[in-house]
């Protein structure tokens, strides 16, 4: 199942061709694999979609990906997920959480880079992501990148 989220860094590719990178508006087509890898998501968009820089919306998507190979890894297959986009006036909210019911695989004690990863994207994009614990069970991954880009740019 893994696999599923994996499989578009590690396609074969022409060396020759610029491949485009993912962005909020791959996040329905990267939610639906990981439904067909048996996993329920709830996706949302709120707010008013805006055009982003591509910093910013694959910096959203690598934080969804994430967010759900973790769902997968920890919380399991049965597990009730959400993804939530909230486009706010200066900052685009994204959202990840699920109720820890799948009974995922035990935790390992390499903790792994996601969480970090997770944490750096968001910071090079200006923003934050806090994960943790959900009070009554499961985990929730809550990042918060602004529309001002650092060095003053402005998302459209």
């Amino acid at each position: 199942m893994l696999g599923i989220l994996k499989q578009d860094t590690e396609q074969e590719l022409d060396p020759n061709q610029p491949r485009p990178q993912p962005g909020v508006s791959s996040l329905p087509e990267l939610i639906e694999n990981v439904r067909q890898a048996g996993l329920t998501v709830d996706y949302q968009v709120t707010g008013t979609p805006r055009d982003l820089p591509a910093l910013l919306g694959l910096t959203a998507y690598r934080i969804v990906q994430e967010g759900l190979t973790n769902t997968l890894k920890h919380a399991g297959p049965g597990a009730q997920t959400s993804v939530h986009l909230d486009f706010g006036r200066e900052t685009l909210l994204v959202v990840v959480t699920d109720d820890g019911r799948g009974g995922g695989v035990a935790p390992s004690s390499d903790p792994g880079h996601g969480l970090v990863g997770m944490r750096q994207r968001a910071f090079i994009s200006g923003g934050t992501v806090n994960a943790g614990p959900k009070a009554g069970g499961g985990y929730e991954v809550i990042a918060k990148l602004p529309y001002n880009l650092p060095g003053g740019g402005v998302a459209q």
